[in-house]
């Protein structure tokens, strides 16, 4: 059985509900608490492309350092953003489930539900 890595934030109640939901279907599960041990611009760079998605996409919105650092400015490049996120990884979406060579933002956990059959 390959084991799931969950970039995980155990103050969000959705990343909870994907942590139990891995849990409760079996499946061996490394946790990694992304706010404690932060992604380097590589291991970034190797989600997205896991994700097939773009650093914009990787970005909650919400959060105080998105407008602080002035985020929503259309011209900001790839490089930009994943240089934020690695330095203020609260930015991070989650949770995001990785397995092998793909992952998910599982949000909303039912997503996960469906990606896992």
């Amino acid at each position: 059985m390959t084991t799931l890595r969950l970039l995980h934030n155990p103050r969000c109640s959705k990343s909870r509900e994907a942590l139990t939901l891995l849990q409760s279907g079996g499946h061996a599960v490394e946790v990694i608490d992304y706010q404690q041990t932060p992604m380097d611009l590589p291991a970034l760079q190797t989600l997205l492309g896991q994700l097939g998605l773009g650093a914009r996409e990787l970005l909650r919105s919400g959060e105080p350092e998105y407008q602080a650092l002035g985020l929503e400015r259309p011209e900001l490049g790839e490089a930009e953003l994943l240089a934020a996120l690695a330095a203020h990884p609260r930015l991070l979406q989650r949770p995001i489930v990785i397995d092998g060579q793909r992952a998910l933002i599982a949000r909303p956990p039912e997503l996960l539900r469906a990606w896992l059959r």
